[in-house]
């Protein structure tokens, strides 16, 4: 009974739009597509099943209803940006396996861990460091750093239900709102963030993983420096100093001892690939190739086996719900969808300024996040036709890409359910839900601030527009 209400949510909308008479200049072939694609969408929000299977259902819908061929279908499996992201998982696993990551995360507690603003930044800068290399903010967030927090805050008699204030709430959060701006800083810093830049250019805008990162630069840094600021003015902890924080993360780097051969080779490696990331276009290298490289040399030295590539799940599953819904995207790109929904609301915004009409599309796309419960079901659904829609009104193009795309990281901080980490952090009961909506209300007003504004300044300085 648990599973029904998803299940008639997801084919009564696929039911509903299907018999819902075809819009003049749209083709039933499209029609029907997009009929099936919302109801994925739903099916991603409502898990009636797994995301990857839900999609598997997307594409075989779409099959059989004669919308795309089967070729056409299943055309996305090859696509380079997709294996990109696949390739950063499993390269995220020997972060975990190795004990690399866990190293970083206590090396950065010991050198700002002794007050708590600075322990903040130090699990910050932690997030900072290992989000080129591992896409899931819940892995990074929920797998690396909340086990380290829960800990400093047991350590400091700071419990859900008894001294939440002392510290426990104030770490957390702040690693949360730091998460979903440092998963905006880099094409492989969040799973979505590909499926932006590979929608993106199906409007004709290239977007490099450099590129990404040099725009997110200047604003991003600003961000995680501001954020952790206005947290500690607005919802202060109760203690302030924790040198018992600082003699933990020593105690712990003392037992691991020193670095291993596995962690050397992998600290190398992931140094070569963000050198081969920044520096790929100049050396005719793509992204997609470097990751390659470097996942190569990880099998080769066996820091990672096969038997580890096959059960990193994640990988997988991205392979899976990412292929369906970029055939999917594409698909109505060229049947026309996309295209008639960008000329009929650019119609409708033509008498307005480019910047006024972007910024507006721009705060929607922000704050429609409300009625989602994945950063990725949001990307898939709205990035293309808003940016379609930017674009007709005369927005730069690039501008309005790198915009969305940030966008669909930083609207992830607004509720306890707008992505990954969310859940996991908030369910440790350590923040009420008002606090929690209060909190990422305000964050997201200064966030939104500094990335059009300092950012508008910066991209100027650079040449995205």
């Amino acid at each position: 009974m648990k599973r029904a209400s998803p299940w008639l949510v997801t084919c009564g909308t696929l039911i509903l739009l299907w018999l819902v008479p075809t819009p003049r200049g749209v083709s039933i072939d499209a029609w029907h597509l997009f009929a099936i694609f919302v109801a994925t969408i739903i099916g991603i929000i409502t898990k009636p099943l797994p995301m990857g299977a839900v999609a598997i259902l997307g594409i075989t819908a779409s099959v059989l209803s004669g919308a795309v061929s089967i070729n056409d279908g299943l055309s996305a499996f090859g696509n380079r940006v997709i294996w990109l992201i696949v390739i950063a998982f499993f390269i995220s696993r020997g972060f975990i396996k190795t004990g690399l990551g866990a190293r970083i995360a206590y090396r950065f507690m010991s050198l700002f861990g002794k007050r708590t603003l600075g322990l903040a930044y130090g699990m910050i800068a932690t997030d900072l460091v290992l989000a080129p290399a591992i896409p899931s903010i819940t892995a990074r967030s929920g797998g690396i750093i909340y086990p380290l927090l829960r800990s400093i805050a047991r350590a400091y008699g700071s419990e859900p239900r008894d001294g939440a204030r002392k510290i426990g709430a104030f770490i957390i959060l702040t690693s949360f709102q730091g998460t979903v701006i440092t998963g905006g800083m880099f094409l492989t810093g969040m799973a979505a963030n590909p499926l932006a830049a590979k929608l993106a250019g199906e409007q004709g805008v290239e977007i490099t993983w450099g590129l990404w990162a040099l725009a997110a630069l200047v604003p991003g840094l600003l961000s995680l420096l501001l954020v952790p600021l206005i947290i500690y003015k607005l919802y202060p902890p109760e203690i302030k100093k924790t040198p018992e924080a600082a003699r933990l993360a020593h105690e712990e780097l003392a037992q691991m001892g020193p670095m291993k051969r596995s962690e050397w080779i992998l600290l190398v490696t992931f140094i070569l690939l963000l050198l081969l990331w920044i520096f790929g276009r100049a050396l005719s290298l793509h992204s997609t190739t470097a990751g390659l490289i470097g996942l190569s040399i990880l099998l080769l030295t066996k820091t990672l086996t096969w038997d580890d590539i096959l059960a990193e799940k994640g990988a997988w599953n991205t392979l899976i719900w990412f292929s369906a819904l970029v055939m999917m995207a594409t698909q109505l790109n060229t049947l026309g969808l996309i295209p008639w929904f960008s000329e009929s609301v650019g119609e409708s915004l033509s008498g307005l300024p480019w910047l006024t009409a972007f910024l507006l599309l721009s705060l929607v796309y922000f704050y429609s996040h409300y009625f989602f419960a994945s950063n990725t079901a949001h990307v898939s659904a709205m990035y293309l036709p808003f940016l379609a829609v930017a674009i007709s009104v005369g927005a730069p193009p690039l501008l309005a890409a790198l915009v969305l795309g940030y966008f669909s990281n930083l609207f992830g901080g607004i509720t306890h359910y707008g992505t990954g980490p969310a859940p996991v952090l908030f369910g440790s009961g350590y923040i009420d839900m008002k606090d929690w909506w209060r909190l990422g209300g305000l964050i997201s007003v200064v966030n939104v601030l500094v990335w059009l504004a300092v950012g508008s300044a910066w991209w100027k300085v650079i040449g995205v527009y």
